[in-house]
Formats: C-alpha cells, sequence, structure tokens
C-alpha cells in the first residue's frame, strides 16, 4: 500500500515551505509515499518556495503540476488523476501536520480494510491575537476546528472529515465521480462544499469514514482571517456553497436545507439570548450575524 499526500495550493508562498517540511520530516519510510504539489495558477513565490523544499530534500518522491483550471475541485481532480498510491491524503496548504501523520494513515487504512475515507483533528494556531467574539460555534466556521476526542470512530448521520485534512482510498472516485468543479474555492472566491458533496455521495454508496485522531493538522490562522469583512464573505459563500450544492441534488433537497435553516434560526436566538446572559453579548451577536449571511447566500 502506497499513500499519495497531495497538497493543492494558491498563492501560499509564506506557508507551502512548511507543510512541505513538516510532512517529509516524518518518521516514516519515504518510499511509501509519493509528495504531490498542485499549483493551481499561483502569481506569487509558491513555485520558488517548492522548488527550495525539493533541493532540501531530495530523497522525497515529489512531483510538481500546475493546474490551469481555477479552483480548489480542479486542483483535487488533478490530484487524483495524477497519484500512484492507494490512498490520496489532501492536507491544506497552510498548515502542518504532527510527526505520526503519515504512519497514523497507513496504520489505520492497512488494519481497516473497509474504510474508504478517514480524517483527523484540526487544531488552529493563531499568528495574532485571538478575538473575544469566537465562540465555541464559530471557531469551527473561521478556522476549522475540529477534535472528536482521541478514538477512532465511524461517522454516523451528517458528521465528515475536514477537507484540508481527509484521506480516501483512490477507488472512492471511481464510484462518487470527481470533485464538484461548481463547487469549492476559486481564486478568491470563498465558496465550499466539495468535499461534503464528496462526503454525501459515499454515505448513499454505503462507504464508511472515520476520525482518526492520530493524524493532526495544525491550521494556521492569520490576523486576516479574523476580521469582519473576511468573516461576512466566508459565512455568505458558506450558505451560497449550500445553495449550489443542494440545488444540484434536486428541488427537494434545497427545500429541506431551507427547512433546516429555519430551525437553525430559532437555535442562534437561543444561543444569542444564553451568551447576552453570560455577559458576553459579542459571541451571540456575530452567531446572529453568521446565520444572517448564511441565510442570504442560501436565498441569493
Amino acid at each position: 500500500m502506497k499513500l499519495s499526500v497531495i497538497i493543492c495550493t494558491y498563492n501560499r508562498e509564506k506557508y507551502i515551505y512548511n507543510v512541505l517540511k513538516s510532512i517529509a520530516e516524518n518518521a516514516f519510510p519515504h518510499g511509501n509515499y509519493e509528495l504531490l504539489v498542485i499549483d493551481n495558477n499561483s502569481s506569487d513565490d509558491t513555485a520558488l518556495e517548492c522548488k527550495r523544499f525539493h533541493a532540501g530534500f531530495p530523497d522525497v518522491v515529489y512531483r510538481y503540476y500546475v493546474e490551469p483550471n481555477q479552483g480548489l475541485s480542479y486542483a483535487r481532480n488533478r490530484g487524483v488523476k495524477e497519484a500512484a498510491g492507494d490512498i490520496l491524503i489532501y492536507v491544506d496548504d497552510d498548515a502542518t501536520v504532527n510527526a505520526g501523520y503519515l504512519q497514523a494513515c497507513y496504520s489505520f487504512f492497512a488494519q481497516y480494510p473497509s474504510a474508504m475515507a478517514a480524517g483527523g483533528p484540526v487544531i488552529p494556531v493563531y499568528e495574532t491575537e485571538k478575538p473575544r467574539w469566537l465562540s465555541h460555534f464559530t471557531i469551527p466556521l473561521i478556522t476549522g476546528y475540529f477534535y472528536k476526542g482521541g478514538k477512532i470512530k465511524a461517522f454516523k448521520k451528517s458528521g465528515f472529515p475536514r477537507g484540508g485534512n481527509a484521506a480516501y482510498r483512490k477507488t472512492v472516485f471511481d464510484k462518487t465521480g470527481y470533485f464538484n468543479v461548481q463547487l469549492g474555492r476559486k481564486g478568491n472566491n470563498l465558496t465550499g462544499a466539495e468535499e461534503k458533496d464528496i462526503f454525501d455521495k459515499m454515505r448513499a454508496h454505503g462507504m464508511p469514514f472515520y476520525y482518526l485522531p492520530g493524524a493532526i493538522l495544525y491550521h494556521i490562522i492569520p490576523a486576516s482571517k479574523l476580521t469582519g469583512a473576511y468573516f461576512n464573505t466566508l459565512t455568505v459563500a458558506m450558505g451560497r456553497s449550500e445553495q449550489l450544492r443542494t440545488r444540484a441534488i434536486s428541488r427537494r433537497k434545497y427545500t429541506k436545507r431551507l427547512l433546516i435553516e429555519a430551525a437553525k434560526w430559532v437555535a442562534t436566538i437561543g444561543l444569542c439570548a444564553g451568551y447576552s446572559f453570560l455577559c458576553t453579548p459579542q459571541k451571540g451577536w456575530k452567531l446572529l450575524l453568521f446565520r444572517w449571511n448564511v441565510t442570504k447566500g442560501l436565498l441569493t
């Protein structure tokens, strides 16, 4: 069994070297994995940083591609097509991984032959002071924070791994098809949900996927992701992504999503009142703004 670690990147000159380095420094045989960079038309020095990495780690099986079609889904699909491994591991380009990351992935798929995908914790690393308005509910939205404990467990109902830290058997895509290119980020456009779309298709095909605590991603959060403007752009895009995803399935699916949104409004108002009672109204107001923006994206 061989692993293919795929880094899809766009204008990440500040971070790309460190994520590649963190993978290469794993205590795992270099012959058991390959490292692929899919550059989605970066206009900065991302390519130079990749060359610097390759020069410093010549023993790593490394390949670099430029994907001319703009969009994260295009880049992820290019990774599927170019990968030679049995297990495809997608790692975000603005992060690092723990020292046992590759071994955790390898051991898991060897020990769970029926498992078709897995994903581990996402831990935010702030480059600046953490804002007071961040709460238990908004931290995952902005930072991707994800933690389900210290034990391997199957995802059930609507749960799924996070797209920036997810591993799939390559055969998954024979049944689900590729990532939907109408979804996913394109340049500075923050549309998403392409990974949720894949996991929904996997669930429909009866393909199990798991939470893998030993594969940890440390997601770097710069000050630019903690601004009001970024919050508004991201959360409207979340709603828009859900509109695109559900409408592509059926009108009924979209209508059901709208009904769920109405129920979430009730819960959000209750949470806002609770934060006000706890004397942290800024957290509650940010939740209301999040809900407003998601609804706006769903409807427009």
